[in-house]
């Protein structure tokens, strides 16, 4: 472990990432404007941090789509082809 101003973190040294895989964690973290390591922390930390959810929150999120959406009806017929286009 190093130390951190009396703070003691661990290293980790992740092993044969795919190039495709790093090529998408630089991408995102130039996006953040984060190193990659920081990158690779705040993925790490979204995974194994547990959020609680405000449930009211939630169901006026929904609310609020089910409105923005209400007069935009589709059929299945439509939604089956919108789904499948550009599939082969």
């Amino acid at each position: 472990m190093k130390s951190l101003g009396g703070i003691y973190m661990a290293t980790v040294t992740v092993k044969n990432i795919p190039d495709e895989l790093y090529d998408r964690l630089k991408s995102v973290a130039e996006i953040n404007r984060r190193s990659i390591n920081s990158e690779i922390i705040m993925c790490i930390e979204n995974t194994v941090t547990s959020r609680r959810l405000n449930l009211d929150e939630v169901l006026e999120n929904a609310r609020q789509i089910r409105k923005l959406t209400a007069g935009h009806l589709i059929s299945d017929e439509e939604f089956k082809k919108a789904k499948t286009e550009g599939r082969l």
